[in-house]
């Protein structure tokens, strides 16, 4: 029962019970068609169809620049699968933007090496110099910022990714240059790795069809000395490395 508010009482706010999302337009015939021919592509690789889905959301971010619920009923209606199913999995994995983003992924890690060793000063920096915020866009739709949880490049922090590409070893300063960089339209060269390309490119590729640039594929990014030490010592390429003995222990020859 609806209850009247007596005189001078501020009435309760309704509760808006809103219309049921009507169902997502479908992309342009030609688009369409253009995509359908990809889909058959990435489809033919998998035992089970619906294994498809990852790289086929990746091929919908390629044509939009994130995934719209157009791009979650393609998805759906190529595999077999409902849109809830397809929303599921598209709202689990945050390499899927729900929203528009920029030509330029601009991440900076901010787990503890790198928040330690400068990632979060480089982060704070970034929102004041750029002017956005977490997953925030420019007004030129050329960078989107955010801060990433591991970029597993420790031994390179504090490391900033663009599209997933490696900026190893920055700072402040050289992260504020590199954004500028990107945004006037200057040559940019990650530090490791292939050379950089726009985010719907990058969705492209991830979709598993081939990066055809020059040189891209044999350009590589490998792991730093740091990271590979554990790996020259089982190998016994380096001497056997010193055991520290908790304080107060000593060991005996050997190190046993």
């Amino acid at each position: 029962m609806t209850t009247v508010p007596a005189r001078g009482e501020t009435p309760e706010p309704r509760v808006p019970l809103g219309m049921p999302q009507l169902p997502a337009p479908d992309f342009p015939a030609e688009v369409r068609a253009r995509l359908e021919a990809d889909a058959k592509e990435v489809v033919a690789r998998y035992p089970d169809s619906r294994s498809a889905l990852l790289p086929l959301l990746h091929l919908v971010q390629a044509e939009e620049g994130h995934v719209t619920r157009t791009g979650m009923r393609f998805c759906a209606e190529v595999l077999g699968l409902t849109t809830a199913e397809v929303t599921a999995v598209a709202t689990f994995y945050t390499m899927y933007r729900r929203r528009p983003s920029g030509d330029y992924q601009v991440g900076v890690c901010t787990n503890t090496l790198c928040a330690v060793m400068g990632g979060d000063a480089i982060f704070e920096e970034l929102k004041e110099h750029l002017g956005v915020g977490n997953n925030e866009t420019t007004p030129d739709g050329k960078v989107t910022l955010e801060h990433i949880e591991c970029n597993a490049a420790c031994d390179f922090a504090p490391v900033v990714m663009v599209n997933w590409e490696f900026f190893d070893n920055q700072t402040p300063e050289s992260a504020k240059d590199l954004v500028d960089d990107l945004r006037a339209g200057r040559p940019v060269e990650p530090t490791r790795g292939a050379p950089l390309c726009t985010f719907k490119e990058t969705a492209r590729i991830l979709a598993g069809f081939p990066d055809e640039r020059p040189g891209a594929v044999e350009a590589s990014g490998g792991a730093g000395p740091a990271s590979l030490v554990g790996l020259r010592i089982a190998r016994g390429e380096t001497p056997q490395a010193s055991i520290v003995h908790p304080r107060g222990e000593t060991g005996t020859e050997g190190g046993e």
